[in-house]
């Protein structure tokens, strides 16, 4: 028996509302012996948009927190004392923004910024592959992700610039190896763009302070031997690659969430199950354990857990740490045959594909490659699932079951109310009104300057917090010098080899054509700020290999400009997915627009997080199907599309 280990942090991935409902909420869970903070913020400020953009309607305080300036995010860590503070922040595209807020509240409390420890996620590039937070495009991206890291190593030392985050390439279906090569890719591009600006004795310490934030699945034998290969593969890289002799400076740092691709909507307790044994993954192996933990709650497949939910999640961590011996003991599988061979084959995997990202010029230039890689071994995980071949309990087998006691009364989840958004915009217009314009102007005219010269933007994004610029207006200074990106949608055109089946759908689509006196045309679209395309994506991909001819143009679009597009492609249907929880504001602007324009002949049909109350109001508005979760069987939702295509659109021509 050994000296036993420190407990991991405990955190609740956790924000929403406005910053008083979430620091009345996290001071709460930090009561509770909640160890470290994981702010979850709200698609407009993800994506760089104030809370009276076009594009935040609908979205505000519904994912997140909004924060659109230094007085929110002073709000936010009211009578926390940062200096003595972990806290993550799952922030991308913004987190240069985001941490200068932070910095900025900090040094307000007086605190020493050497001091500060946490974490911004910081990975533009799984934005790209799975995500849809980003703002600009790749290149730009990866310099700004620079420098925050190098700001860091010389100002905020004990900050972990860049958290390496995988946990998305797995809920967009990369397989333990894909997971492992494009997370390790993501992480040599980011050390690559760093090593000509730091001083050659400095670059170990600096390797030393990059992440990782991980997923863990169901299959946690195979996940926990993924993290033992991360563990060794890291250790390879640094010490191969980038010449970190010292093997402190080489350690994997990671934290984890557990797999909430896995919750199901059917039989939701089951969850509790899943979140437990996924944790077993980042926890048993002593060699391979994770920094810090946050659980999903077991209802998050159904909407916004409520503080009862997140307590329950903490509760499973503190009972592993405190009342376990789990800590007391040395590596549980160092010398197991079994797992050395698992490992081994997973680490070939990964160096196999790492050295076919190599060639094609690393992770920035293979984007491309990597998405339709996701897209493909997602399909493949959803065939599995159809065909029974991967069991989910209560969703393709076993079924039969009692209603849960657990979803009394509110439905088992928190509403955001609609009031919030209104609240918020009140508030931005208030703190645009007091403060000072030639200060802020100045202060945005010196942060144009810099990112337009190439200087590090940290500095001069210290400068615009402290005067009170907002969200919107730091983002819009880095699309005006950077300009705007839409990522790859992994989608081809060709139908797949999958047959499986597809012919009697594919043979109905035909008729349905021959019947319509063209090709049957699907719409898909994401409106909204919801980059959650995996859904879309899926319904894309096997409505395109059951002969549709379909259209989907990605992430981030606004009512109007599905509408528009569904007006000149002749859509015979359109299908919207929307998992952020803002589908009531964003279908009724929708079925509004469709009517005014003439299109209302068009079903309409909506996939998400959807409560059944939801779905009713989305009826009442005229659409015609409402899929959620648990609506798992793609071929289902094919038959609906033609079904829904051929008698409004025959009876028209």
């Amino acid at each position: 028996m050994t000296q036993k280990d420190q407990p991991w942090l405990i955190r609740t991935y956790a924000g929403h509302s406005t910053a008083t409902a979430s620091n009345a909420l996290y001071r709460s869970n930090l009561a509770k012996g909640q160890t470290g903070l994981s702010v979850a913020f709200d698609l407009p400020t993800q994506t760089g948009y104030d809370s009276d953009h076009e594009l935040a309607h609908g979205e505000v305080g519904k994912v997140g927190v909004p924060i659109a300036h230094l007085g929110d995010m002073r709000e936010l860590f009211k009578e926390i004392p940062l200096e003595q503070m972990n806290t993550s922040m799952t922030i991308n595209a913004t987190a240069p923004w985001l941490l200068s807020l932070y910095i900025a509240v900090a040094e307000e409390q007086g605190a020493d910024l050497s001091a500060l420890k946490g974490t911004v996620q910081n990975d533009l590039i799984k934005e790209y592959l799975s995500r849809g937070t980003y703002i600009c495009p790749p290149k730009p991206s990866l310099k700004m992700i620079a420098d925050v890291a190098e700001y860091c190593y010389y100002h905020v030392p004990k900050w972990n610039p860049m958290n390496v985050c995988s946990y998305h390439l797995q809920e967009a279906g990369a397989t333990p190896e894909q997971e492992l090569s494009f997370a390790i890719a993501t992480a040599t591009a980011v050390l690559d763009e760093l090593k000509p600006r730091i001083d050659k004795a400095d670059f170990p310490a600096v390797v030393s302070r990059i992440s990782f934030f991980v997923n863990a699945g169901i299959r946690f034998v195979t996940e926990m031997c993924k993290m033992r290969a991360f563990v060794d593969l890291w250790d390879e890289i640094c010490e191969h690659r980038y010449g970190v002799s010292d093997p402190k400076l080489r350690r994997f740092r990671y934290g984890v969430q557990v797999n909430s691709l896995g919750l199901t909507e059917q039989q939701p307790e089951n969850n509790v199950y899943r979140i437990l044994i996924e944790m077993l993954a980042v926890t048993l192996s002593k060699k391979a354990r994770a920094r810090a933990i946050q659980l999903p709650a077991w209802n998050e497949a159904l909407g916004l857990p409520r503080p009862w939910d997140q307590q329950w999640s903490m509760r499973m961590q503190q009972i592993m740490a405190y009342e376990t011996d789990l800590l007391e003991f040395d590596d549980l599988f160092d010398g197991n045959p079994t797992i050395d061979m698992k490992v081994e084959a997973l680490k070939d995997g990964a160096r196999s594909e790492l050295s076919s990202l190599d060639k094609m010029g690393g992770a920035i230039a293979a984007i491309d490659y990597m998405k339709t890689q996701l897209v493909s071994s997602n399909s493949d995980r959803l065939a599995r699932i159809e065909t029974g071949e991967t069991v989910i309990v209560g969703v393709n087998k076993y079924q039969a079951g009692e209603l849960s006691p657990l979803m009394t009364g509110d439905g088992g989840i928190m509403i955001v109310d609609p009031k919030v958004e209104q609240e918020q915009v009140k508030r931005l217009e208030a703190w645009r009104s007091s403060r000072n314009n030639s200060a802020v102007q100045s202060a945005l005219m010196k942060l144009k300057e810099a990112a337009a010269t190439g200087e590090n933007i940290m500095p001069t994004s210290i400068v615009a917090a402290r005067v009170g610029v907002t969200t919107g207006e730091w983002a819009a200074q880095m699309r005006d010098v950077y300009g705007g990106y839409r990522g790859p949608t992994g989608i081809g055109l060709g139908q797949s080899n999958m047959t499986e089946k597809l012919d009697d759908l594919r043979s109905a689509v035909d008729a349905v054509s021959d019947k319509l006196g063209r090709r049957l045309k699907f719409l898909v679209g994401k409106p909204g700020l919801d980059g959650h395309s995996n859904g879309a994506e899926q319904i894309a991909v096997r409505a395109r290999d059951c002969g549709m001819d379909i259209t989907y143009e990605g992430i981030r679009l606004t009512p109007e400009e599905i509408v528009t597009a569904a007006h000149e492609c002749a859509a015979h249907v359109v299908g919207l997915s929307i998992l952020s929880g803002s589908h009531i504001a964003l279908v009724k602007e929708l079925m509004e627009r469709m009517h005014t324009t003439g299109l209302s002949h068009i079903p309409v049909i909506v996939g998400g997080i959807i409560p059944n109350d939801d779905a009713n109001r989305l009826r009442d508005m005229g659409v015609a199907r409402v899929y959620t979760p648990k609506d798992f069987e793609l071929n289902t939702i094919m038959t609906d599309i033609v079904i829904l295509a051929e008698p409004k659109s025959v009876a028209l021509q």
